[in-house]
């Protein structure tokens, strides 16, 4: 057993974090780790939409050295890997699970979890935890922002990519009255329509791409019902609209490169901002009793550990703002937080190159799984 073959297992919660992450993870194993990987994913339609080359109804199928599978309760277990990756416990068929536990050496079992800031996963990164009914171990590996997490997803080049992607903006150049870009990637809103009145009526052009199926209702209320379609843009005062169709995710990182101000949500949208160096807001998962404002807290207080005043207040007002959907509180927080941006600016690209310092996620599963094969 040399760890060569990998099986990546993913069930799409809701919206598209969930495959988005374990698409990007299995590509880069195979890619950059000259891995055999399948991907098992209970809904392949949804990945189709942000990697258009794939099959939606189709079981079966190679793409980018990654072999996809749809993923049911009849999942094949004849032939079992070397690592078994569970994304964010999504739980494995039993048929599966009882080949595993029948194998005289059942695969590395992983189960990969939600990316958090909070002080406590880098206590319980890497902890093996035995099932009670079979005889299997699991590990839990945390995504974080420190070196004693399981980093983040960094594919091999990015940066420099990147960089380069910058560089070329800037050699066209922007007029000296070009537009403020926004990309608004966020989860439904109730405070966004008083935010979007803030920006058509104010001083300064803005250019905003909003992909596509985002934050339907909020738009529809302040549009009047007149949302255009993808494709399409509309224009309010001082802010236009652009609808923009699903792409993939190599797009939507490009996107978010040459944006000024990204607004993303989740987890993968999450990391990635965080790679384009570029002032951002975050909008984590909503859940009960408010679990995600933990989150939300525990990594503004790591990502402005060492941003100054008055950029760290300016930023803290408008974040917690945003994401109490208090469009009040948002409209009023936004021009102190816009005045701020080259502050941000600067401290998004020193945040990035720290955390491109550590090892990233796929290498540290990597040399996990070395270590114990």
């Amino acid at each position: 057993m040399n760890g060569r073959r990998w099986d990546v297992f993913c069930r799409v919660v809701d919206n598209y974090g969930d495959a988005g992450v374990a698409w990007r993870l299995a590509r880069q194993l195979a890619t950059e780790h000259a891995l055999g990987v399948t991907m098992w994913i209970d809904r392949v339609a949804t990945l189709a939409r942000i990697e258009p080359a794939l099959v939606p109804d189709l079981p079966l199928q190679r793409h980018r050295g990654v072999t996809l599978r749809q993923l049911d309760g009849a999942a094949d277990a004849d032939d079992l890997p070397d690592v078994v990756v569970e994304g964010f416990g999504c739980g494995l068929p039993e048929r599966y699970l009882d080949a595993m536990a029948a194998s005289a050496r059942p695969p590395l079992w992983f189960n990969l979890e939600y990316l958090s800031a909070e002080p406590w996963v880098d206590a319980v990164h890497g902890l093996a935890s035995p099932l009670p009914r079979r005889a299997l171990t699991r590990y839990f590996w945390f995504p974080g922002f420190t070196a004693r997490s399981g980093g983040l997803i960094r594919e091999a080049g990015l940066l420099a990519e990147r960089d380069r992607a910058m560089r070329d903006a800037q050699a066209v150049g922007r007029a000296a009255a070009a537009p403020l870009r926004i990309v608004l990637f966020c989860y439904p809103n109730r405070g966004l329509p008083a935010l979007l009145d803030a920006w058509a009526e104010g001083d300064e052009a803005i250019a905003c791409t909003v992909p596509e199926g985002v934050a339907t209702a909020a738009l529809d209320r302040w549009l009047h019902g007149d949302v255009p379609h993808a494709g399409q843009s509309v224009t309010q005062g001082r802010l236009t609209l652009a609808m923009r169709p699903f792409s993939t995710q190599e797009d939507f990182d490009r996107l978010l490169w040459t944006s000024d101000l990204n607004f993303v949500r989740g987890e993968d949208s999450f990391v990635r901002a965080q790679w384009a160096a570029r002032p951002f807001v975050w909008q984590p998962y909503p859940q009960d009793e408010n679990a995600h404002v933990l989150k939300l807290e525990a990594f503004l207080d790591r990502y402005t550990a060492d941003l100054p005043e008055p950029g760290l207040a300016d930023l803290r007002a408008f974040w917690r703002a945003f994401n109490a959907e208090d469009g009040a509180a948002a409209t009023s927080a936004w021009p102190r937080f816009r005045a701020a941006s080259e502050e941000l600016r600067r401290h998004g690209r020193r945040w990035a190159d720290h955390l491109a310092s550590l090892p990233d996620l796929a290498a540290g599963l990597v040399e996990f799984a070395l270590r114990r094969l």
